[in-house]
């Protein structure tokens, strides 16, 4: 696996599972409508931010990661990432290497520490994921998410030192 810059040409190839991870509901707090320029806005982000594809030994893009400032300001020494696994390819470590990924590139751009703002606590694979990782529950945000089967369930606040 190899995770490399997010280039215009692999939209449409994370789009294809981004629609479909959206749609469902479950694990992120976009609208479940959200259209595909708005969404390619949301998640191909400029410079000095970065989206990054895991692809594999053909090219096919695995998974995705966007990583960012959390906080402006006084604030800005705290990143930020977001990452989104293709179905087909869950349980191969994607999620794990993007994470890792993310958490050198804010050690390496400075960033003191990393925080995940709406990790929706019924996403067991994401919190055993990011625990495993060094991350922490900071708080929990009750009925903050409203999942389409289980009903409103709790947001965490996600974070680890760099």
């Amino acid at each position: 696996m190899l995770i490399r810059e997010a280039v215009a040409e692999d939209w449409p190839h994370i789009w294809a599972f981004f629609r479909d991870i959206v749609a469902a509901g479950e694990t992120f707090t976009y609208p479940t409508d959200l259209g595909r320029e708005q969404a390619r806005e949301w998640w191909m982000l400029p410079a000095p931010s970065r989206t990054v594809v895991a692809v594999d030994e053909s090219g096919a893009v695995l998974g995705t990661a966007k990583m960012n400032r959390n906080h402006m300001g006084n604030g800005s020494h705290v990143a930020s990432a977001s990452y989104m696994v293709d179905p087909a390819h869950q349980g191969r470590g994607v999620g794990r290497a993007l994470c890792a990924y993310t958490l050198d590139w804010a050690r390496t751009a400075g960033y003191r520490m990393m925080q995940f703002n709406a990790v929706v606590e019924t996403n067991a694979a994401a919190v055993e994921l990011y625990r495993s990782l060094g991350f922490e529950v900071l708080g929990t945000l009750p009925e903050g998410f409203l999942h389409p089967v289980k009903g409103y369930v709790g947001l965490h606040v996600m974070y680890r030192p760099l």
